[in-house]
């Protein structure tokens, strides 16, 4: 199984799930967590997703999602699992 942690940070505006979502789905990318907030009018998400059903490289996804988030407004951040867990091990 291929993890990504997915996290997206910025000002609340509508439809900002609805926009990463529907390019997980159309790429075949399941979400298998997710949790989000919204602080004082700003959005916070993470989620992990399984990317072993997608036929787009991780290199391609990262820059398609951060490209989304540039058009509504946002930062968009991909982590291979392994990268993101060794990172945040103390």
């Amino acid at each position: 199984m291929n993890k990504t942690i997915i996290t997206v940070v910025g000002k609340d505006a509508v439809g900002i799930i609805a926009k990463v979502c529907t390019y997980l789905s159309n790429n075949h990318i399941n979400v298998e967590d997710i949790s989000q907030t919204i602080v004082q009018g700003y959005f916070n998400m993470m989620m992990i997703v399984d990317t072993s059903s997608s036929a787009v490289p991780f290199g391609d996804m990262a820059r398609d999602l951060e490209q989304i988030g540039q058009e509504i407004g946002v930062h968009i951040r991909c982590q291979r699992e392994e990268i993101f867990e060794k990172m945040h091990r103390i």
